[in-house]
């Protein structure tokens, strides 16, 4: 019989992360580490702490983003200065318990303060140290600076985005970032079963260039077996059609008769017969080919009904398709809410406040908001007591710089 989800610790009860990361790719991490139960230190730099508090997006009544707001629930903050010999043999007495410990800093830069794997595997062996960088820890590119935007531009990403002959464009969401935070945190998990089993940890490199690469799964094949680079096509698809967002009488929307079964669906809900006839239209390989002229003879009836009409339509007839939704649109329909995509946390200074709902659902430890995004350094008492540091210690660490810039 499964135990009730009240009485059953989350996945990552027990585990305890250094999350000393700032901006996206690592702390979106080490949220989802924490949402999943991992006991999560968000280790910041006395005074600004995570960039993303002040520095980007838009900011409510207290001092942080609704972007730090948004990807640093379930943690707890500690404030350390790094620079200061102090203030890193604190970090390294936090490593001594730590399962799992993340980081995001130019490739070097941790091994230059003495905090490198080298160094830290010597305290803790069973440790996890997973580095974060725009491009990975070796390789010509290592030491440049590396953003979500320079990953796509560099990694192919941006070359298959937009229309033909359009200006370069770039993924209208940072998946560079977001897909670096994903596959780190599944090597990093891979890599802490292997540590209980074994008693060794081991270096976890992750880079938001790899990640893009990684996403060209499809997109690459495409030129080992041509020869051809694949070029931007805006909402069609190099392997099928129709496949795309179509124009209809009030926009657009998307839908997808993507093999025969469906295409010869399509053709006899719009009475369309004599596009079945069509030579230019008779296999997938040929529509692909004629893609333009498809496209043109579609929206001659598309054009003659609303979006929502089409939608509809074609779905009950099995074919797929939707609506182009913005944001609000998205967040605001009822699948969305029906699937908690929107939720609100409290928060001491902000009250309310908006953040995503958990993108995987768990049956028998549901995750749950168990902590607010941490104010700067709320919690740098709490884990120097666990620490075993009183007050007299601390006054002495505090006088070396270990908490101050």
């Amino acid at each position: 019989m499964t135990e009730p989800a009240a009485k059953r610790p989350l996945p990552l009860a027990g585990v305890r992360v250094l999350d000393i990361s700032q901006v996206m790719a690592g702390p979106y991490a080490c949220m989802l580490l924490a949402d999943l139960g991992a006991d999560v230190i968000k280790i910041e730099p006395p005074g600004s702490g995570d960039q993303t508090r002040g520095a980007m997006g838009f900011k409510m009544k207290g001092a942080d983003s609704l972007g730090y707001l948004n990807m640093n629930r379930n943690k707890r903050s500690v404030t350390l200065n790094l620079k200061s010999k102090a203030g890193r043999e604190v970090l390294l007495r936090m490593v001594k318990d730590a399962d799992i410990l993340l980081e995001n800093y130019r490739p070097g830069a941790m091994k230059r303060l003495g905090l490198g794997y080298e160094v830290v595997k010597e305290i803790n062996p069973r440790l996890v140290y997973t580095s974060i960088s725009g491009f990975g820890q070796t390789g010509p590119w290592a030491d440049r600076p590396g953003f979500d935007l320079m990953a796509q531009a560099m990694s192919g990403v941006m070359s298959v985005t937009g229309y033909p002959g359009g200006p370069p464009v770039k993924a209208g969401v940072p998946v560079a970032d977001i897909g670096c935070a994903l596959f780190a945190v599944y090597a990093t998990l891979s890599a802490y079963i292997g540590a209980k089993a074994s008693g060794q940890g081991q270096h976890v490199d992750a880079s938001l260039f790899d990640s893009a690469l990684a996403f060209s799964v499809w997109d690459i094949c495409d030129y080992w077996g041509t020869g051809k680079a694949p070029e931007p096509l805006g909402t069609s698809n190099k392997m099928t059609a129709p496949y795309q967002a179509m124009a209809c009488s009030d926009g657009y929307f998307v839908m997808g008769a993507n093999n025969q079964k469906l295409w010869q669906q399509l053709c006899l809900l719009l009475n369309r017969q004599e596009l079945l006839e069509d030579g230019r239209f008779s296999t997938i390989s040929l529509r692909l080919a004629n893609r333009h002229a498809l496209e043109t003879e579609l929206e001659l009836s598309f054009i003659k009904q609303p979006k929502a009409y089409w939608v509809e339509t074609l779905l009950e007839a099995g074919i797929p398709a939707g609506p182009i939704l913005s944001y609000p649109e998205a967040f605001d329909s009822e699948h969305a809410k029906a699937r908690g995509m929107r939720m609100e946390i409290d928060h001491p200074v902000e009250g309310k406040v908006p953040n995503i709902g958990f993108a995987v659902k768990l049956s028998g430890t549901p995750q749950q908001v168990r902590r607010h995004p941490p104010l700067l350094g709320e919690h740098t008492e709490e884990v120097l007591a666990e620490l075993g540091i009183g007050a007299g210690e601390r006054a002495e660490l505090e006088a070396l710089g270990a908490f101050a810039v």
